[in-house]
């Protein structure tokens, strides 16, 4: 039998199709008679509504006879059947994928389900829309037939947006940049497909181009509607301003973090059956029960079972809630989640919510499954929950966690003894079955608790020839009431592993209770017990052999948080000799490896007479350590729990020493949150023993992540106190020191003219010292401060006094800051050319010598550069990624400060609107930190850009400000945005 195959299109200019050769249908009468048809496929069309259409208002009076034979000639050319005649009209018959617009709308449909997953949204989207052949029925006038067209067309123009918000969640903006800007060009009154737009080029790293797009949307909608454009496209021209946007990434890799689950995984079929219906239907599982009880492990058995439902990240994180040390802060949580999805860490961003919206946004388009191992609490555990539906989260603590709203909370018993048993069993073998009431018997004494089973069982695994009645008898009497839960104990099992040990291997397992962190390497178990570092790497081994420590990366070790708590029982047993030399030498080697790391990266004219001037106790193991890229960065997390040892067991002195030879780091790296407690914790140390030089050192320090913050109150009273304290030791180098900081704090306050008496003050004291390199960072101090003041000659001329110390005293950070600084004064002098060699400079030495967060500084720079030139839209980028960069590292003074002037560019350029949010930030941000300059100047700038619009609010903020810059010391002409002066570097 002859089957035709007949295809009807009208996503673009009528066609039809029979075998796939074209119908031709000429008579324009017969194109919209079968295009109103096919409009309303599937429904009959009324012989009126058909003559309407032909004719529009002004039918001839023979039209329906010219309908009917229009019809007879559409049926003579296509195939029989497909024209029904009905009492109440036409109809034409077609099937499922006959009709190109049917077929349109089932593709969509289906990729609108909730269900379907966004990659296979997006394939449906594009074949969905590659059916479209140009506009809907275009060479058709007929208004009947164009307003029907006209649903179609608003149809495939939403299907597009939504299309390319996919593609935007997927991270393919290169892909379709020339797309959406070919869309907006054909609908430039689309203003979501402006939006759209503007992101794609944002993400590009085409700023410029993305506000650009903005300036003609809104002299477009003015000159077309008379309207401004709307909240959506200002929102997002704000944000690209104030730097909120969230550049994409490279395209992302999958991320496999989760822990090996255990392969001899027994029981709790209820129990995931449970937890595996309940991720059906909800994001959050928490899991909670007692310690030892195989939470860890379940979470694990049930992540592996819904793993390939989660393809894009699967991670996992110890939450330390119920460890030796104290929980995870949910800053420094959110921090590492964010490291092992792949984000550098000076993107992260040092405020605690800032930093969880960014968790938020990197996995609202991920499928991601996230194991939260050990939760203190619901507070620790509530900003690090997903908020995508795409998402499931894993969350185990001995606690019930009551406090998280919605999800599935699951509370963990015990194995029961048959369960119990089948563990042991799938662990020794053989044995156990055949020694059922001893294998009953030792499952008891284990409590049924899966770790203490797990242990009981990997000793007899490992001792082939013993019976299971044999292990019972070992296990004697011993007992660890800390491990109890009612009539049940683990201790027989964590004792038993333990007395099976060789001495050596015994010594080393008790020293492992003094260690404070979570993690370890094998060269500070060296330290530790003494030993060549060779044997601490076998014993390690054979500690790791019998499940008493636990290898997740290769070299690195750690305790199971149960196996701790009996480490440390085993440790106060430890002879005080023996406990005192232990500590000595493990304290010993972190000040010593720090030490070296650190002390070349120390800033121009710092004492380094605060670093240990002796020999190392073990320079075998300092050099092994140096030799490790990793350490400083690996060691962070314990820094606060290494002073508090040293305090304990060595004294204030080796506490403070401990903070302060990671200062340089830790600063230099931005853990601007790290730098408060360590130097916190050093500094507590030495105020409890009275140790003058430690607390003026602490506080020293301490200010330095403060005024980095912007929290310039505090930093002000801890250099106060550094400045009294040293002044009472009598400490010449150390006032010196401090009144150089002290200006610094006292200049972002607006007190410049006190800035430059203590600079001064301290210069003649290094001076005396013989401390050119200090004498000549000073200088550069100085010369921000004289640039403030617009006092440019001064400025240029300590500089340069600055600039022939540093080169011959070999100092090439101190080179870097001297050319940013007279880059900046040439700027202001207008020698352009001049300005742009000295930066461009600059530029290239800070790529070599850093760090990184100094980058702020040029770049605000070369806004600066630009704008004196009239080059307004580069202005602008180099403003954007000075605030991006400042928002990164954490530098609020750095933001204000970029704020303020690229509020001025817009300004300048008729972007009022820009102008204002720019100035209204500012003003937040300098009234939070107590910049004051830059508090008056954004004010002032506010009263500049309201005048037209709020005339009353324009002269409150230009009254405000004139207060301000009255009580400052200089006035409003004088004072010029600088560099956020006075580096907080000694």
């Amino acid at each position: 039998m002859y089957v035709v195959e007949v295809r009807f299109g009208i996503l673009g200019p009528l066609v039809v199709t029979e075998n796939g050769h074209e119908v031709a249908i000429s008579a324009g009468r017969d194109r919209i008679v079968l295009a109103m048809l096919l409009l309303h496929a599937g429904r009959v069309v009324g012989a009126d509504e058909l003559v309407d259409a032909m004719w529009e208002n002004d039918p001839p009076a023979t039209a329906r006879g010219q309908l009917q034979t229009c019809v007879s000639r559409l049926r003579r050319l296509l195939a029989p059947g497909t024209i029904r005649t009905d009492p109440a009209g036409y109809a034409v018959v077609a099937g499922d994928g006959d009709l190109d617009a049917a077929v349109f709308a089932r593709l969509t449909a289906r990729a609108r389900e909730p269900a379907v997953p966004p990659d296979q949204a997006t394939k449906l989207f594009r074949e969905a829309l590659g059916i479209w052949r140009g506009a809907a029925l275009a060479g058709l006038d007929a208004p009947g037939i164009r307003r029907a067209a006209t649903v179609l067309d608003e149809q495939y123009t939403t299907a597009v947006e939504e299309w390319i918000d996919l593609e935007l969640d997927a991270g393919h903006e290169r892909e379709i940049v020339a797309d959406v800007a070919g869309l907006v060009e054909s609908h430039p009154l689309r203003e979501r497909l402006r939006v759209q737009l503007m992101l794609v080029l944002y993400r590009v790293g085409r700023r410029a181009d993305a506000l650009a797009e903005y300036a003609r949307a809104r002299e477009l909608l003015r000159d077309e509607l008379g309207i401004d454009p709307g909240s959506e496209l200002q929102d997002l021209h704000r944000r690209i301003l104030t730097g909120e946007v969230t550049p994409a990434g490279p395209a992302r890799s999958p991320v496999r973090r989760l822990p090996r689950s255990v392969g001899d995984f027994t029981g709790r079929d209820e129990v995931v059956a449970r937890l595996l219906g309940a991720a059906a239907t909800t994001t959050v599982l928490s899991i909670d029960g007692m310690a030892g009880s195989g939470k860890t492990t379940l979470a694990l058995r049930v992540a592996e079972l819904v793993g390939d439902a989660y393809p894009d990240a699967q991670l996992f994180l110890d939450l330390q809630g119920h460890s030796e040390g104290e929980p995870l802060e949910p800053g420094v949580a959110l921090v590492s989640l964010l490291r092992q999805l792949g984000v550098e860490a000076d993107r992260i961003p040092a405020d605690l919510e800032d930093r969880a919206g960014m968790w938020r946004s990197e996995l609202a388009d991920r499928r991601a499954l996230v194991v939260l191992d050990n939760a203190a609490s619901s507070a620790q555990v509530r900003r690090l929950l997903p908020a995508s539906p795409t998402n499931l989260c894993v969350v185990t603590s001995r606690r019930r966690l009551a406090g998280l709203d919605g999800g599935h909370l699951e509370s963990l018993e015990v194995l029961d003894e048959p369960e119990a048993v089948a563990l042991l069993g799938r662990i020794v073998g053989a044995r156990v079955a055949a020694e059922p009431v001893a294998a009953l018997d030792l499952v008891r004494r284990c409590g049924c608790l899966p770790l203490a089973v797990r242990l009981a069982g990997a000793r007899l695994a490992h001792r082939p020839r013993w019976a299971v009645a044999d292990l019972v008898q070992r296990l004697g009497e011993s007992a660890l009431p800390a491990l109890a839960a009612e009539d049940r104990t683990v201790a027989n099992a964590f004792a038993l592993s333990y007395g099976q040990l060789p001495e050596a291997a015994q010594r080393l397992f008790r020293l492992l209770g003094l260690f404070p962190g979570e993690r370890f390497r094998d060269v500070p178990v060296a330290a530790l017990t003494g030993l060549p570092l060779a044997d601490a790497r076998d014993i390690i081994d054979e500690l790791v052999d019998v499940h008493l420590v636990e290898e997740p990366d290769p070299g690195r070790y750690r305790l199971h948080d149960l196996v701790r708590q009996y480490a440390v029982t085993l440790a106060d047993g430890v002879p005080e000799m023996e406990r005192r030399t232990a500590v000595a030498a493990l304290v010993d080697l972190y000040v010593h490896v720090a030490s070296a790391l650190n002390i070349g990266r120390e800033a121009a004219g710092t004492a380094v007479d605060d670093f240990p001037r002796g020999s190392a106790l073990r320079p075998d193991l300092v050099a092994a350590a140096v030799a490790e890229p990793a350490w400083l960065e690996e060691q962070r997390p314990d820094l606060v729990a290494l002073v508090r040892l040293a305090a304990a067991h060595r004294g204030p002195g080796q506490a403070w020493l401990m903070a302060r030879v990671n200062w340089r780091y830790l600063y230099d790296s931005s853990y601007l949150d790290d730098v408060e407690a360590v130097m916190t914790a050093g500094l507590t140390a030495a105020e409890e023993a009275g140790d003058e030089q430690g607390v003026a050192l602490m506080n020293n320090y301490l200010a330095s992540a403060l005024y980095r913050g912007g929290r310039t109150a505090e930093a002000l009273e801890c250099m106060s106190i550094m400045l009294r304290h040293q002044e009472r030791i009598g400490n010449r180098e150390g006032v010196a020191r401090a009144r150089a900081n002290y200006a610094g704090v006292l200049n972002r306050l607006g007190r410049t003219g006190e800035s430059l008496h203590h600079a001064e003050l301290a210069r003649r004291d290094w001076r005396l010292l013989g401390m050119n390199l200090a004498v000549a960072r000073s200088h550069t101090e100085s010369g921000l401060f004289l640039i403030g003041l617009g006092r440019y000659e001064e400025a240029t001329r300590m500089n340069r006094i600055a600039l022939q110390s540093a080169v011959e005293l070999r100092f090439p950070q101190l080179v870097l800051s001297i050319l940013q600084q007279l880059g900046e004064i040439r700027v202001h002098l207008g020698r352009f050319d001049m300005a742009e060699r000295l930066l461009r400079a600059s530029q290239t030495m800070l790529r070599r010598f850093g760090p990184a967060y100094r980058e702020i500084e040029f770049r605000r720079a070369m806004g600066l550069l630009e704008n004196r030139r009239g080059q307004h839209e580069k202005a602008v980028e180099w403003y954007l990624s000075a605030i991006d960069l400042s928002r990164r590292f954490g530098q609020v003074p750095a933001t204000v400060l970029a704020s303020n002037e690229l509020g001025a560019v817009l300004f300048s350029m008729g972007n009022l609107d820009g102008a204002v949010a720019l100035y209204r930030r500012a003003l937040e941000l300098a009234q939070q930190t107590g910049y004051a300059v830059e508090k008056a100047r954004a004010l002032r700038g506010l009263g500049i850009c309201l005048l037209d619009a709020d005339p009353l609010a324009a002269g409150r903020y230009r009254r405000q400000a004139e207060v301000i810059f009255e009580q400052l010391e200089s006035g409003m002409d004088q004072l010029q945005a600088v560099q956020d002066g006075g580096r907080m570097e000694a």
